[in-house]
């Protein structure tokens, strides 16, 4: 499956769910998303001690907090933000997760929960480095595409 194929299936898997397997779907993933694993490469200094508070925060309360609480660490990390837009890769993925699920919460669109599985297919395409003609080609790849399948259809 070629890359652009496997977005269109997301997007198809996204569109046909019901809500109780969108809201399944968007825990899971977001909780692999924000994972420690992820910050293990962060310096220190690309957040403030209020940022990094806001970030542990937010990380460990995504399944119970609601958007509004979401929210507000998010403005905490960005105001926090000491890196001159060069973000390390873990933390850009904990951080952009955090803003799709918030959003999704806020206003219940689709839209967020499909680039959310996207930004799961990019972070486990950071780690294999899949290839553009064969997405599914390496066991990892595929059991991505397998989970947010199962997840999104069960």
């Amino acid at each position: 499956m070629r890359y652009d194929e496997l977005e269109a299936a997301v997007l198809q898997l996204v569109v046909a769910a019901g809500e109780d397997q969108l809201r399944v779907f968007g825990l899971d993933t977001v909780t692999r998303l924000v994972r420690a694993e992820l910050l293990d490469t962060v310096a220190d200094d690309e957040l403030t001690e209020d940022g990094w508070a806001a970030l542990t925060s937010a990380r460990e309360n995504v399944r119970t907090a609601d958007a509004t609480e979401l929210r507000a660490e998010l403005e905490r990390i960005e105001a926090g933000i000491l890196a001159d837009g060069d973000l390390d890769q873990g933390l850009l993925i904990v951080i952009t997760a955090l803003e799709h699920w918030t959003t999704y919460l806020e206003e219940n669109g689709r839209g967020e929960l499909f680039e959310l599985a996207i930004r799961s297919i990019e972070e486990v395409d950071f780690q294999v480095s899949a290839d553009l003609d064969d997405f599914l080609a390496t066991p990892e790849m595929a059991a991505e595409y397998d989970r947010i399948r199962s997840l999104l259809t069960a």
